[in-house]
């Protein structure tokens, strides 16, 4: 382990954690060097379990025996950046992270046959750029049986810093990867149902959908919802039925509500014995 003391946030090293803008971080130029924001041991840790690769640790001194002592056990080789809390406290969201924060590398994106290979439901985020909503949504996912998730490139990245923390490393456990377009899921042998308020759609509980044996669960953008040629294109227009006069929900909380009333529900063989 090597301890670097940092005295400025102005310190090159600490670039990543301090400077870089998301859009840098992801350094598209050199997709071999782009790195993402963890924060907090809990987080860090779902990373490391899922096979993430850290870069550096940033943390106050007192964490490197508390904190952030297990994650350091389990990089030896990790480079810890450190220095005082009321310098690292400046950092913008710093306090809500428990005081450790770690720079991993951003793993390429799997093609999109190789995660959906033998998946039963799926979700689909189309135009969805409120970084708390993916990461709620990616949290209900992981939570409620999702087998992969995909966005368009319209969608916000699920490796945002915000984005992760809000789903408490749920990103790191559910695979996902982008599509150009919701309807690119029909090629894999799914049915599309796309959540949305038309004359034809169907309540969320129509059997009908149940039964799908593999249904791709398509959210749409804040405020607009989904557009009208991914509704045409869709299969399936699904509404969860409302109460009191209320027409929507977040997406965030519609998503929870469709990936557990879509599900993937298997169906058992009742074998009947008879006797003499």
């Amino acid at each position: 382990m090597q301890i670097i003391e940092i005295n400025s946030l102005d310190a090159p090293e600490i670039a990543p954690y301090a400077s870089l803008t998301e859009a840098q971080l992801r350094n598209r130029l050199d997709p071999a060097s782009a790195l993402f924001i963890a924060e907090s041991p809990k987080v860090i840790n779902v990373a490391l379990d899922a096979g993430y690769k850290p870069v550096s640790l940033l943390c106050e001194r007192r964490h490197i025996d508390g904190d952030a002592r297990g994650i350091i056990e389990r990089c030896p080789d990790l480079t810890v950046y450190t220095g005082d809390r009321d310098l690292l406290a400046r950092l913008t969201g710093y306090t809500l992270t428990r005081g450790v924060l770690c720079a991993m590398r951003r793993p390429q994106p799997p093609a999109v046959e190789d995660i959906v290979c033998g998946a039963r439901r799926v979700a689909v985020i189309d135009g969805v750029v409120d970084t708390t909503n993916i990461g709620a949504i990616f949290r209900s996912a992981a939570a409620l049986g999702v087998d992969a998730v995909l966005l368009t490139p319209t969608s916000c990245d699920p490796l945002n810093r915000r984005a992760v923390r809000v789903s408490m490393g749920s990103v790191f456990l559910v695979p996902w990867t982008w599509v150009d377009s919701p309807s690119d899921l029909k090629t894999y042998g799914f049915r599309t149902v796309a959540m949305a308020l038309t004359d034809n759609s169907v309540s969320i509980d129509d059997e009908r959908l149940c039964e799908e044996p593999c249904l791709a669960i398509i959210l749409g953008a804040e405020g607009d919802g989904l557009t009208r040629q991914v509704i045409s294109e869709a299969d399936w227009v699904a509404r969860i039925p409302m109460q009191h006069g209320v027409d929507s929900l977040n997406v965030a909380a519609a998503s929870a509500v469709a990936f557990w009333q879509l599900r993937y529900k298997k169906k058992t063989r009742i074998i009947t014995k008879y006797h003499d």
